[in-house]
């Protein structure tokens, strides 16, 4: 370990700012990486709670004049009135688009805020508050424009 400290003490200052250049550099590509990986499930789940919902328009708009004539008629021939009929598959099928949309709003419920991210970007931003930059020494210019 006296080693480490002894290689440390050594370095020269361009080498410590590149050493800590490239730190700050890899810190920021992982938590960038970290909110990709949290928006991308989120992600996942907001799309299979829009297919969800796309479902459920579909079935209401397309599948429901075929079937609900096929169906009242059926009715029909058991012996209850046409319009009653009629009624019943109607009911049926905005019960079913309802379940599909209330499994929708369950789906988007989940997604939720990279917290993950959100926290690690708030804690790095307190460390690199808290640091200060050294101050530099004033050059002195020479008559040429160059220090």
């Amino acid at each position: 370990m006296s080693s480490a400290v002894e290689q440390d003490g050594s370095r020269s200052l361009g080498q410590l700012v590149a050493s800590a250049t490239t730190e700050l550099s890899a810190l920021v590509h992982e938590e960038i990486a970290l909110a990709k990986a949290e928006l991308r499930q989120d992600a996942k789940r907001a799309g299979i709670g829009g297919g969800a919902i796309v479902a459920a328009g579909i079935l209401a708009l397309f599948a429901l004049p075929v079937l609900s004539f096929a169906a009242a008629y059926g009715i029909h021939n058991l012996g209850l009135g046409l319009a009653w009929a009629f009624l019943i598959v109607g009911g049926a099928y905005l019960l079913l688009a309802a379940l599909l949309g209330l499994f929708a709003v369950a789906k988007f419920k989940k997604v939720k805020k990279p917290e993950k991210s959100i926290a690690s970007a708030r804690r790095t931003a307190a460390v690199l508050g808290k640091a200060k930059p050294h101050p530099r020494p004033e050059a002195t210019v020479t008559a040429s424009g160059t220090p």
